[in-house]
């Protein structure tokens, strides 16, 4: 016996032979299943991210198979671990070195809120200098949380609008950021 499971097609125009959807939807499933990470880790949850992509979990299932270290080629920031106030000039730079559509995962305690480290020197969760789409919660989060948050952002990437970049929203949240 089978484990396959059939599934009905989503919604759209259907026949024999065809099947029809908006192109919002066409390019959203598409973006879901083609990120490319930018892991930007510096301490204990980028461990975690390690195990994250080794062969047990196996990030790369759900489309990530290509980790990108320049900026200017990943369309997903995943920050993990502790950053200190002299480290989020740094973070921002990167965020500002990658292109339009861009997505940021919040990755721990540390990155989220600044876990533990209620300190002068240690930035209060990473939402202060850049704006975060998704937060994993967990000091370190299990690898299990960590691709349920890749899980979340892909259903962001598939259901968000292609004009959502431009709409008036979306660039007030951004110069609330002081980016243009």
């Amino acid at each position: 016996m089978s484990d396959i499971q059939i599934v009905d097609a989503p919604p759209g125009v259907e026949g024999a032979g065809f099947f029809a959807t908006s192109l919002d939807k066409a390019i959203g499933l598409a973006r879901s299943h083609s990120l490319w990470p930018l892991p930007f880790a510096t301490s204990c949850c980028g461990i975690e991210f390690m195990a994250t992509m080794g062969s047990h979990y196996d990030l790369s299932r759900f489309g990530a198979e290509r980790l990108s270290f320049s900026p200017r080629q990943a369309d997903l920031l995943m920050v993990m671990g502790t950053i200190s106030k002299k480290m989020a000039p740094v973070l921002r730079q990167v965020y500002l070195q990658m292109a339009e559509p861009r997505w940021v995962m919040a990755v721990g305690a540390c990155a989220s809120s600044g876990g533990i480290f209620d300190t002068y020197s240690v930035l209060q969760g990473i939402d202060e200098v850049i704006p975060v789409d998704v937060y994993v919660p967990g000091c370190p989060p299990r690898p299990e949380a960590i691709i349920d948050g890749f899980m979340n952002i892909q259903k962001l990437v598939r259901t968000e609008s292609l004009r959502r970049r431009n709409e008036p929203q979306y660039q007030k949240l951004l110069a609330s950021y002081g980016i243009q």
